[in-house]
């Protein structure tokens, strides 16, 4: 045997790619008899080769929502009608002659081959008449994973839910390459396995959609920081969604009262506060109570007795030289609220010398090493108003009077009584008057933004939720439906998410600053609908006809989640701890607390 060896001098060193070329060239491919490696993911390829005698609608549903990353491709290939009728009449040709020598030789008939032979001249009369046509179908399912560990076992699963159809699944061994392509959107077949349907059984394999939202791409790492949302009623399996990783973190909830919208909020806000999301909630009707003492978050009780808010107090821990201006600004704002229009221009001019002289008065100035002293009061503004010689300032000081010594100065007659710090903090508005419901919720609102806006003394901002339940009730108020446009359009640069959460879609899509909330949530939640509001709720978020009839039979807790293009329906579920803090069915606490009642 003689060998021949290079000379050292001839040996070609290949040298890995660099620069442009490393940044510019396509993924390497690997083949293997068993799997194909594409970049750093591994893939195989199972061709269906075996069909069950008879299928239901949609009967390719456990592949097309198997939770695993696979790719399911349907190459149909239509029959002429004269080539389909010759190759029928030779397959039937073949079943009677099989049946006749069968008879000739005294045997029992088969049943398969009966079976075979009636449906091929049922098939053939319909073909006949035009009502159905054959078609030449392949159908191919690529499997993704990181290793080949965790492809073989996928390969097994797929295995599994495609023999929960009765459909046989091949490996396309060494032909990975091929099948990888052919799963391909390139609309060709390099394995050309296919299989005579009809129209009947073709079209029980549409929709070409699966229910659950798509799982990771190959190469992305899994979601480790959503929250569960529900099961998928359509499907095996559940609804995990991470708001933190869309475009912008806010979240509209629309439905009808009693459909499960608060329900499935407050289980959102438990599992997100899971997670460490520091969460500030509006609450009109007092829901959200049970939980806040359960996870021992703060309640501000506007209303309450002897509960104050001062709207005078200034953050001690914002840095920025312009924070005594921007509190200027928000006073002329609740002034505005307080006066029931806006001042003329003479008034507005005393109301900023005021505030000015006021806050001069208590020792504080733009320095903030002075923000630390004793706000004044609005009592202390209105005096300042009052001592004012021109006649706007007295004007004005009048007309705040019913807010500073009548009946309405309860909620700021004194400084602030606490403090809304905490991973939560739920503002309950429950047992404001209504003359008072629009200023307290509008010192919430500012207390919300002061602590989003104000920038961390050191480190990443933390991620915030903001819950405004009944967003109906702010959206017929200016300055609530301008806080929400604001918060939906700056609250991503401040790592923050808006929620809101309504049970009148025709008050929120009926105006420019709804539909703009609407438009700014990339997670949109919509539960049961009132007949009398689809059409505006279907139009609004591009409805199908199917979804649309999901929703106006939709049992309570059941929803439709839609982000862009994933669209996902889901029951909410709870464990029986999270049941209790989030319920509000007086049967279900009763049950639970009796004694309390």
């Amino acid at each position: 045997m003689f060998t021949h060896r290079r000379p050292a001098d001839h040996r070609m060193t290949v040298r890995p790619p660099s620069g442009l070329a490393t940044t510019v060239a396509p993924a390497p491919v690997e083949v293997t008899p068993r799997w194909l490696r594409v970049g750093d993911g591994y893939t195989a390829t199972l061709a269906v080769t075996g069909y069950p005698a008879e299928v239901g609608p949609a009967w390719l549903e456990p592949l097309l929502s198997h939770p695993g990353r696979v790719d399911v491709s349907l190459h149909i290939d239509p029959l002429p009608t004269p080539v389909a009728a010759a190759r029928l009449r030779r397959q039937r040709a073949r079943l009677e002659s099989t049946r006749r020598v069968d008879a000739q030789r005294g045997r029992l008939t088969d049943p398969h081959t009966d079976a075979a032979a009636d449906d091929a001249a049922d098939l053939a009369e319909r073909l006949a008449r035009g009502a159905a046509k054959l078609f030449r179908v392949g159908l191919y399912v690529t499997v993704h994973a990181r290793s080949e560990t965790d492809l073989r076992q996928a390969c097994d699963q797929v295995r599994a839910a495609a023999a929960s159809s009765m459909l046989e699944v091949q490996p396309a061994t060494w032909r990975h390459l091929a099948g990888w392509t052919t799963t391909l959107p390139l609309a060709a077949d390099g394995l050309r396995m296919p299989r005579t349907m009809d129209t009947q059984a073709l079209a029980a394999a549409f929709p070409l959609a699966s229910p659950d939202l798509p799982a990771p791409l190959p190469g992305e790492p899994a979601d480790h920081t959503g929250v569960l949302y529900g099961v998928n009623p359509a499907g095996t399996g559940v609804v995990w969604w991470d708001r933190f990783a869309q475009d912008n973190y806010n979240s509209v909830v629309l439905a009808r009262s009693g459909a499960g919208k608060s329900y499935l909020v407050k289980l959102e806000t438990l599992r997100h506060l899971y997670q460490g999301v520091q969460v500030a909630i509006i609450d009109p009707e007092d829901e959200y109570l049970r939980l806040a003492d359960a996870v021992g978050g703060t309640i501000m009780r506007l209303g309450a007795t002897g509960v104050r808010i001062n709207p005078l107090d200034l953050p001690t821990t914002d840095p920025r030289p312009d924070t005594l201006i921007r509190r200027g600004l928000f006073l002329h704002t609740l002034v505005s609220v307080l006066a029931g229009e806006l001042p003329p221009p003479a008034e507005r001019a005393a109301l900023d010398r005021a505030i000015l002289a006021v806050y001069r008065a208590a020792g504080i100035t733009a320095d903030p090493r002075t923000h630390r002293r004793p706000a004044p009061l609005l009592r202390d503004l209105a005096a300042t108003l009052t001592a004012d010689p021109d006649p706007a300032a007295g004007h004005l000081a009048a007309r705040l009077a019913p807010w500073t010594h009548g009946s309405f100065k309860d909620l700021f007659d004194g400084p602030s009584t606490s403090r809304a710090d905490g991973h939560l903090v739920v503002w309950s508005l429950r047992h404001l008057p209504d003359e008072l419901r629009g200023v307290g919720t509008l010192l919430a609102l500012d207390t919300i933004w002061r602590q989003i806006d104000t920038p961390p003394a050191s480190g990443p901002p933390p991620r915030r939720l903001v819950v405004v339940d009944e967003a109906w009730l702010l959206m017929r108020d200016r300055e609530g439906a301008k806080f929400l446009y604001r918060l939906s359009k700056a609250g991503r640069k401040r790592h923050t998410g808006l929620t809101v959460v309504t049970q009148d879609a025709a008050d929120v899509l009926s105006t420019d600053l709804g539909q703009a909330v609407v438009a700014n949530a990339a997670t949109q939640v919509l539960f049961r609908q009132a007949p009398q509001a689809i059409d505006a709720v279907g139009d609004a978020f591009g409805l199908t006809a199917g979804e649309r009839r999901l929703l106006l039979t939709a049992h309570r807790g059941h929803g439709l989640l839609i982000s862009g293009t994933h669209r996902a329906a889901f029951e909410a579920i709870a464990s029986d701890t999270e049941h209790h803090l989030a319920t509000t069915n007086p049967a279900d606490l009763h049950t639970e607390h009796p004694d309390t009642l």
